[in-house]
């Protein structure tokens, strides 16, 4: 398999950009918290010949590949298997500095896409898997077999903001108990049959619930609340985070949480501010930044991106 050839990272010059001014010192640390198939790293270790890289991936698949593409750097990284929230611990585990640059490149990855197996894409049939971590216990489809109603109603507007999500979980519900739903084709089956035809040209009746679904599985926005504030807690002083996210609930999410340590913590009518309670970031991006019109016609998974970034200007103590 060529890797490089499957796998175009997002946004990588602006990326880079973004955490060159916190990457000048010697052996320096970054933590890409979402290795992947290692593009983004391999764009940092070939830019910055003394920067160590810490990799953390759930996906066993994604880092065996990212370590092969990364085999020449093997001296300067290190690979974690692991969901992201662990990330103090990971860093804290190699003994290493705090980290100087934090990337998070969020959502399904090229591997999940476009292997047909792991069951994340709608538009090819293939078994309800949707595990970002093929050891984790529960399946799409066990999701499908086991919610009741109002729960895989509340997953489908919550995580997928889908507007008909009553009348899918309903028609689920019905369908399951003539026989189980365990591939997305018929999925996608029973979701275009209970679009109503007004709506039937209003994009893919799949889309949302499949993200809806895929969320639920791998505990994502949970993951990425505690994520990001433990990220922020051990970024170095200077060092910079860069979060890109490819749907709203995951830039919500972000954007809070980078908002929050960017904002004094003192009362208003506080006549003098203790150190303790000033900003501890600021932000870098001026909202959310989103791929270029090149970009987008190179690397059409760039389009829905939103990218944000931030630098820690006060230490934690």
């Amino acid at each position: 398999m060529d890797i490089r050839s499957i796998h175009t990272p997002v946004m990588k010059d602006r990326t880079l950009e973004l955490l060159a001014p916190a990457l000048g010192a010697e052996g320096a640390v970054v933590i890409d918290a979402t290795l992947g198939m290692g593009g983004h790293s391999e764009a940092i270790l070939e830019r910055f010949p003394t920067v160590r890289v810490i990799g953390l991936d759930r996906d066993v698949e994604a880092l065996a590949l990212a370590r092969e593409r990364l085999e020449r750097f093997a001296s300067r990284i290190h690979l974690v298997h692991c969901v992201y929230d662990e990330i103090a611990v990971s860093w804290h585990a190699t003994g290493w500095p705090a980290p100087q640059g934090i990337l998070f490149d969020l959502g399904v990855s090229s591997l999940h896409l476009d292997e047909k197996e792991r069951g994340f894409a709608y538009a090819q049939d293939a078994p309800l898997d949707m595990r970002m971590d093929t050891s984790d216990d529960t399946t799409a489809a066990d999701i499908l077999a086991e919610y009741d109603e109002a729960r895989l109603r509340r997953i489908f507007e919550t995580y997928g903001e889908e507007k008909l999500s009553a009348r899918y979980a309903r028609a689920i519900v019905a369908e399951r108990r003539e026989r189980p739903i365990v591939r997305s084709g018929h999925l996608v089956a029973i979701l275009q049959s209970a679009t109503p035809a007004a709506l039937s040209n209003a994009g893919h009746p799949a889309k949302r619930v499949f993200q809806a679904l895929r969320i639920e599985v791998n505990a994502e926005l949970e993951v990425l609340e505690r994520a990001i504030p433990r990220a922020i807690d051990i970024l170095g002083l200077n060092g910079r985070i860069v979060v890109m996210s490819y749907q709203s609930l995951e830039d919500k999410i972000v954007k809070a949480a980078l908002a929050r340590r960017c904002e004094t913590q003192a009362p208003a009518d506080l006549p003098v501010v203790p150190e303790h309670l000033l900003p501890q970031m600021r932000l870098v991006t001026r909202g959310a930044e989103k791929a270029d019109d090149a970009e987008r016609a190179r690397n059409p998974r760039s389009i829905p991106v939103r990218l944000r970034a931030a630098e820690r200007i006060r230490d934690a103590a």
